[in-house]
This record gives structure tokens, sequence and C-alpha cells, in this order.
């Protein structure tokens, strides 16, 4: 689970900052915190420690995404 989502991490910059697909990538980026979420819940199971230490990085994710949705609806001429 935690190389899918390193996947979806990766794809999300490709989709947001080279192909510049706004909606693609609030797509992603929410595909994405579903499967943090998910690494948050087994790791859990294993080490309370290391699923907490992923918590700042669901929070980051979360402003990544508003920030995503903002400038893709205020340039949807160039983020289509």
């Amino acid at each position: 689970m935690f190389s899918v989502h390193l996947v979806a991490n990766a794809l999300w910059s490709w989709l947001f900052f080279y192909w510049q697909k706004g909606g693609l990538a609030f797509a992603g980026i929410a595909v994405l915190w579903c499967l943090i979420v998910a690494t948050i819940l087994l790791f859990w199971r294993k080490s309370r420690i290391s699923a907490l230490l992923l918590v700042p990085y669901l929070a980051w994710v979360t402003f990544a995404g508003a920030l995503n949705w903002s400038i893709w609806h205020l340039n949807p001429e160039t983020l289509g």
C-alpha cells in the first residue's frame, strides 16, 4: 500500500505541473488522500508511531488538494 500511494504521489506532480490537467490532478490527489488514509490504518495495526508520523503528510496533501482545487478553478483556460 505504501508503494502504491508513492506512485500516486508522483503521478499527481506530473498531472498538475507537467501536463497541466487541473481536474485530473484533483482526482488524483483525492485518490492519493484515500491511499494515505488506508496506509495510516494499515500501519496502525503494526506501529502506532509510524501511523501517527503519516498524519502531517495527510494534512499537507489536504492543503495541496485545496490549492489544486482553487488554482484549477481560478485558471480554467490553462488547467483544463
